[in-house]
């Protein structure tokens, strides 16, 4: 028996990112150690997927007849972030995570501070 593929579904307002490395010089030419770049409080990747974003209450639900069954699908506020997007974002927000073998970080998207799209 053949299990299907794991895929990584992104819930909330959260975004999946590939990090990019630090730099590794000064703008001078110095070697930086790796200590000096973990302790940098910005850190830049590619968003490879988000989350479909914050669920927003619907307030034309609030009925005199709470029993009744909601057939309505649930709002969100969409996400500005974009597969495909590269983020600037802190780094203190972002949860790293392995998934089959490649390091990922999900960052709230609060947490986004520029977004450059092409």
């Amino acid at each position: 028996m053949e299990f299907p593929k794991k895929q990584l579904m992104v819930v909330g307002d959260r975004v999946l990112i590939t990090p990019e490395d630090g730099d590794e010089r000064t703008r001078v030419g110095l070697y930086l150690p790796a200590t000096a770049i973990d302790s940098q409080q910005v850190q830049t990747g590619l968003i490879v997927a988000t989350g479909p974003g914050t669920p927003v209450a619907d307030l034309s639900s609030l009925d005199d007849e709470p029993w009744k069954v909601d057939t309505r699908e649930t709002r969100t506020r969409g996400m500005q972030a974009k597969v495909g997007d590269h983020a600037i974002f802190f780094r203190k927000a972002a949860v790293e995570i392995t998934f089959e073998d490649k390091k990922y970080l999900v960052v709230p998207q609060a947490a986004i501070l520029v977004l450059v799209r092409d």
